[in-house]
């Protein structure tokens, strides 16, 4: 017994030291968990302050959280722009895998409006950083009504953007949820929210950046023997014997003469048609699989001559800079754990630690929705009252105005209602 649990504590060992050889290997480019001093590395634009329409960034956990002390940058201020920015040790991510990281908490109805993150390369002037600044990755959601609800995913390719052609949805509600992109050496990718991967593939064929490697041969014909039929008819099969002279209806055999038919007047009865139960249709022989059966027919590929490979498709240009650019009808969005890293192993752990408090962050929203609605229902019982109140005012004045209306109109008339009544008779 003690020779096995010193064989386990002896694996242990040796995997707790591969996975501290692993990551002595990796690299944390830049981790940003909003703590204090953060205000040091980042920087605020003026990008549309001097028109009115620059929003700002409260440093707050926010309304309803998992931790108080986890706080992040809130947009706030409505129909805004909102844009900042924070230098990083340049790096290239040829011959390295990377990895961009970050979580959202959209607690605001935003109605329309983006909550990405943007990786800039070359020189930027941060106070002037906004949204005509060039960028060589932009990633995160973007939502606009109810029918937007887009991930986006726009990489820089010698100097023009290019989004990732598949349609892919962000999350909508109000807590918080982590966005990654991998973006690996051999221009394969993975797009994960909260660990779980949303989609993957390869930047030749997801993005328009390059010519197709194959593409369709056009004068391609399809082969004369080439048999594309599953099915055939029976070449054995034989019409049953008599089976044309199957009647397809038939006099109804419950049908009966009414008593009151007369055939000297009516002719002769003859019981109504309908239809032969046994009658099948037109003969038609059985069909068969088909033993020559190649299948469906495809226009074959071939190489396209236009392609020509650059083994550096995947290399950004050098990444200076990492800054959240975004528009917002309804501000309240929380920026928080912003991550760049060659580890997705490491990413992974950042996101495990921060939802370990997901359900307490859940309670804390329910609550908050509770209260809330309360408050609306409140406030929608004064608008009642208050409207009841004015009906009733408004109603009384009106029957008050008409009775002295009617008063005075007596009194510019000395008649009363006895002369009336005289002049009638």
């Amino acid at each position: 017994m003690a020779r096995h649990s010193s064989t386990v504590s002896v694996t242990l060992k040796l995997l707790l030291l591969l996975f501290l050889f692993r990551f002595s290997f990796s690299e944390i480019i830049f981790e940003e968990r909003f703590e204090d001093g953060w205000q040091s590395r980042w920087v605020k634009s003026d990008w549309k302050r001097s028109e009115g329409k620059a929003g700002s960034f409260k440093h707050t956990p926010g309304k309803w959280h998992g931790d108080p002390d986890d706080k992040g940058v809130q947009t706030s201020g409505d129909a805004k722009h909102f844009a900042m920015s924070a230098k990083i040790p340049e790096f290239t991510n040829k011959n390295r895998t990377l990895v961009l990281q970050y979580s959202i908490r959209l607690e605001q109805d935003i109605e329309c409006g983006g909550g990405y993150i943007k990786l800039l390369s070359g020189f930027v002037n941060q106070k002037k950083f906004g949204g005509d600044t060039p960028y060589s990755l932009m990633f995160g959601p973007d939502i606009c009504g109810t029918q937007t609800k887009k991930l986006h995913v726009i990489l820089s390719y010698q100097g023009q953007n290019y989004p990732l052609k598949k349609e892919l949805e962000c999350e909508t509600d109000k807590l918080t949820h982590f966005y990654t992109f991998i973006l690996r050496p051999d221009a394969s990718y993975s797009i994960l929210i909260d660990n779980r991967e949303r989609d993957s593939g390869s930047m030749y064929t997801d993005w328009d950046i390059l010519p197709p490697r194959k593409i369709k041969d056009v004068n391609a014909k399809k082969p004369a023997d080439w048999d594309d039929r599953e099915y055939i008819e029976d070449p054995n099969a034989k019409k049953p014997e008599g089976y044309d002279s199957i009647p397809k209806e038939i006099p109804d055999p419950k049908a009966k003469e009414p008593d009151n038919w007369d055939e000297e007047e009516d002719g002769i009865w003859r019981a109504p048609k309908i239809p032969n139960p046994k009658y099948k249709g037109p003969w038609k022989p059985k069909k068969i699989k088909n033993p020559n059966y190649k299948g469906k027919w495809k226009i074959p590929y071939i190489d396209n001559p236009e392609f020509e490979d650059d083994p550096d498709l995947y290399v950004l240009k050098p990444i200076k800079y990492v800054g959240i650019e975004v528009w917002q009808v309804k501000a309240g969005s929380v920026f928080d754990n912003v991550l760049i890293c060659d580890e997705p192993e490491y990413a992974k752990q950042v996101v495990d630690e921060v939802l370990a408090n997901r359900e307490v962050e859940k309670e804390a929203f329910e609550e908050a929705e509770k209260v809330r609605k309360a408050r609306e229902e409140e406030e929608a019982q004064r608008a009642r009252e208050e409207g009841e109140r004015r009906r009733r005012e408004r109603g009384y004045d009106r029957r008050y105005r008409d009775r002295e209306r009617y008063r005075d109109r007596y009194r510019r008339h000395p008649r009363d209602y006895m002369d009336d009544y005289h002049d009638e008779l």
